[in-house]
């Protein structure tokens, strides 16, 4: 199998960056870019899973219809149940790259919370890029 990017995504501003930013660095590697939407619902609520892999492929089509370079060799989208952090790191296990994007949250919030991003950077296996919202 060729070189695979994960990419995180939700509909915040730097998610949708960190989309653009994983199409253009799978252009150029000639990669596969995986994106990974997390959800979490609950177990009565069978029907959001389908919900979230629309809502997921609209943000996707969106962002893919304002870039401008060259595609990657392959898009997949899913989206996965649970919590943000596990799905991403899972999803990366033999990726070459790892893309996520940064609301910005100063680093006392982190320490408090934890964010999927610094979580990413400490735990994954393989390369990082956290992509600030450039607004």
């Amino acid at each position: 199998m060729g070189e695979r990017i994960v990419v995180g995504v939700d509909n915040s501003t730097g998610g949708r960056e960190a989309l653009a930013y994983a199409l253009r660095e799978g252009g150029m590697r000639g990669a596969e870019v995986e994106v990974i939407g997390a959800y979490w619902v609950p177990q009565y609520w069978p029907s959001q899973a389908h919900d979230a892999d629309a809502h997921l492929n609209k943000i996707v089509a969106e962002v893919r219809a304002e870039f401008h370079g060259i595609e990657p060799t392959a898009v997949r989208v899913r989206a996965v149940a649970g919590d943000t952090t596990p799905a991403l790191l899972e999803a990366a296990h033999g990726a070459q790259l790892l893309v996520v994007g940064s609301r910005g949250h100063g680093g006392f919030t982190s320490m408090l919370v934890g964010s999927v991003s610094l979580q990413c950077v400490l735990h994954a296996g393989c390369s990082v890029t956290v992509v600030r919202p450039t607004t």
